[in-house]
């Protein structure tokens, strides 16, 4: 028996905490971007790490997208679980998942899957049925076997062929024709002759080649979409690499907060490793910024009071507080967002040879069966004999065929490439890199590693490098850990140092036998900074011993550079690096147009200027910065170690290490495009035979539907030479 009391807020009281319980998330959704990982020892690590953290109740890592998706209780947050994730080596970004919902399924592919699945059991049944009728049924049993064949076709049809009546009517209502259009008009002539034969007991019905006919279609209209599943919006991807959240300064006290209720003249902190939420000032710390994503700048930048910051940048050694100067869709990251949303549509326009083909196609086919029609109504004056011409005209002509031949040959390069380590992500990019006659590079993670090499290591004693190597450790600087990596394999201890601290902005120092030492800037040690990329070593008062770096050329990229110049492309180095680094790799690449100091419109720009010589410009690129000039190229081309927006914003990722592959890739895709044409000059051969037997009334609706059906069949075939060639 429930209590009563006198006090309504008492009683109130826990209905309002049971409301509140129930209205709290119980479970939050948190998305991170795994740049590092490559393997399925690299997904089980990941999903152990996440899933045995306190608060998580499942962690899902996707390989393609390299990308985890987490469920946990609303304490857990994504910087708990990126601190766990690099303790073990891998790199991890937090994405907003709200910017990531239009991708996370696949709703149209599974849709065409079923049709197509419905289509296929229907069609297997209603020829069973067929072969009865074939086979001599009488009367009755052949009325029943036909009634039959319509309770499965009509249903089957009602789902499976959606799509294509869809689309036509949209095109109609729209005042023009696709290749919908006959696909739809053979479909329901089929039916109809069908039912009215089937209601008239007569010999012949042709639910089996309605069925058929949509199912042929419908394997081309999936291959095709399965060829561009993998593509996705850029835009998106840009979004959710924004951080969704922001450590805000409100009267020396931190909160976190979202990002879209930061407003101007905000204070907000920045911690080491952090990236940059929004473009502002730095009003106080030092440290260094890493903008490789964005310039493609290989070194650190120095980050003091007073100097501009970027929404995208890295914050590397030490806490900043930076004062807001612009948020939201006024930020630097956003204003690329839109360059690569305004290139997309651009490439949108791209007119494939299917659909060139289909504006010729699709009125010629309505003519012909229209004229059909008159003609055989004119001349025996029944409506029977004519309509059965006209749906054998129609079925006979649809485009089965047509629409095979790209998505078929598509898939069979595709298959072909990935087995060269190629991922063909985009359903045009095939026919575009084709005709590729000038190949536009980025430098610094394409055409480099990416990573500082140290190049003089003999240069310096054991003494030296036990101290580099004991001032290196302490460091997350990128130079820092290129000392490290190269003296990993070598027998160097590292020196015993007392009190060893990291100067943000400036480098470590310590204290080794009495004497200060020192590991960082030209500036701070009193050294002069040349022209390559260098950290330097200061012992106590002797001189300061530079270490010398440079960024590894990538596997394949000399192989490749010389399989494009026997092809005779034009080739362009474009970086947002400083000239010396630049010259130096356009020196050992032997490519004599380079350009240096690029900023990310700039590099869209020249591709733009490129294409309105009449170029056909193939861009491969890597990072943050490439993404506009990636969407911008007619055809491009990232690794599977770029940025993720990079990888979205590209036509092609390459999975491999090695650039080698490209340059096999073009010739593939031009074989390809040959292979396409054929396709489409069986086609044409196919209807020039076929269609004067239908017009003369020697093909029934059935006999059409099974040349119909060959020709596709022959189309495919074709196709698959492709990926048998070597």
């Amino acid at each position: 028996m429930s209590a009563i009391s006198a006090c309504p807020a008492c009683t109130a009281a826990p209905a309002a905490e049971a409301l509140a319980d129930a209205q709290a998330p119980k479970e939050v959704n948190l998305a991170l971007s795994l740049p590092s990982i490559h393997c399925a020892a690299c997904i089980s690590s990941v999903e152990r790490v996440l899933n045995a953290h306190p608060g998580v109740h499942g962690a899902r890592v996707n390989l393609t997208l390299k990308r985890a998706q987490i469920q946990a209780d609303p304490e857990v947050t994504a910087e708990q679980l990126k601190l766990k994730l690099e303790a073990i080596g891998f790199e991890a970004h937090e994405l907003d998942t709200g910017s990531l919902k239009a991708t996370e399924t696949d709703k149209a592919g599974r849709d065409l899957l079923m049709r197509l699945a419905v289509a296929g059991f229907a069609s297997m049944n209603v020829m069973l049925l067929s072969v009865a009728v074939w086979s001599g049924a009488e009367a009755a049993t052949r009325d029943l076997f036909h009634w039959l064949s319509a309770a499965i076709t009509l249903p089957a049809i009602a789902f499976s062929a959606q799509p294509f009546f869809l689309n036509a009517y949209t095109a109609l209502r729209a005042g023009r024709l696709n290749m919908d259009v006959p696909i739809a008009l053979a479909i329901t002539l089929a039916l109809a002759t069908s039912l009215w034969e089937t209601s008239l007991s007569g010999e012949h019905a042709y639910f089996d080649a309605a069925l058929t006919l949509t199912f042929f279609l419908l394997a081309g209209r999936f291959l095709d979409h399965r060829a561009r599943a993998v593509a996705r919006s850029a835009a998106e991807e840009l979004a959710a690499l924004e951080v969704p959240r922001a450590l805000r300064i409100v009267n020396g006290e931190t909160s976190q907060v979202s990002v879209a209720d930061l407003a101007i003249d905000d204070l907000v902190l920045v911690r080491p490793g952090g990236r940059m939420p929004v473009d502002g000032v730095i009003v106080e710390g030092h440290s260094e910024l890493d903008r490789a994503l964005l310039t493609g700048e290989t070194n650190p930048v120095l980050a003091e009071p007073g100097q501009v910051v970027s929404a995208g940048e890295v914050n590397l050694t030490g806490p900043l507080t930076i004062r807001v100067t612009a948020v939201g869709e006024d930020t630097s990251l956003f204003r690329m967002a839109q360059l690569v949303a305004i290139a997309e549509s651009g490439r949108s326009n791209y007119t494939s040879l299917a659909d060139k083909a289909a504006k010729l196609y699709a009125p010629g086919v309505h003519i012909l069966s229209a004229l059909s029609f008159v003609g055989w109504f004119l001349y025996s004056g029944d409506m029977r004999v004519a309509l059965n011409i006209a749906a054998a005209v129609l079925i006979i002509t649809c485009p089965c065929a047509l629409g095979l031949a790209v998505p078929a040959v598509t898939t069979a390069a595709s298959g072909r490439l990935f087995r060269k380590g190629l991922l063909i992500k985009d359903g045009t990019a095939m026919e575009r890199l084709a005709k590729v006659d000038t190949v536009v590079f980025d430098k610094t993670g394409t055409l480099t590693q990416g990573n500082p090499k140290l190049t003089n290591l003999d240069a310096h004693d054991p003494t030296a490098l036990g101290i580099a190597l004991a001032l290196a450790q302490g460091s997350s600087h990128p130079l820092a850990q290129g000392i490290v990596t190269a003296l990993a394999d070598k027998s160097v201890c590292a020196a015993k140092l007392d009190d060893i601290r990291e100067v943000p902005g400036f480098g470590s120092e310590a204290t080794w036998n009495g004497s200060q030492v020192r590991l960082g800037r030209a500036s701070w040690l009193g050294a002069e900074q040349g022209d390559q990329t260098a950290t330097w070593l200061q012992i106590g008062e002797t001189a300061p011993a530079e270490f010398l770096f440079e960024d590894a050329v990538r596997e394949g990229a000399e192989e490749l550079i010389g399989d494009l110049k026997a092809k005779g492309i034009e080739m362009h180095l474009i970086s947002g690096d400083a000239p010396v680094p630049v010259r130096a790799l356009a020196e050992t690449l032997g490519l004599s147009n380079w350009q240096a100091n690029a900023l990310p419109e700039d590099k869209a720009d020249f591709i733009g200027a490129l294409k309105s010589k009449g170029a056909h410009v193939l861009m491969v690129g890597d990072g943050l910065n490439d993404t506009a000039a990636l969407s911008v190229a007619d055809v491009s081309i990232s690794p599977a170690s770029a940025l993720d927006a990079a990888r979205v914003a590209s036509d092609i990722v390459l999975l491999g290490n090695t650039l080698a592959p490209i340059g096999g890739a073009i010739t593939v895709a031009q074989k390809a495009t040959s292979r396409i044409k054929e396709n489409f000059q069986i086609a044409t051969l196919y209807n020039i035979i076929a269609v004067p037997f239908a017009i003369a009334g020697l093909a029934t609706p059935l006999i059409a539907a099974l040349a119909m059906s060959s020709s596709s069949i022959t189309v495919s075939l074709n196709a698959l030479r492709l990926g048998r060639n070597k």
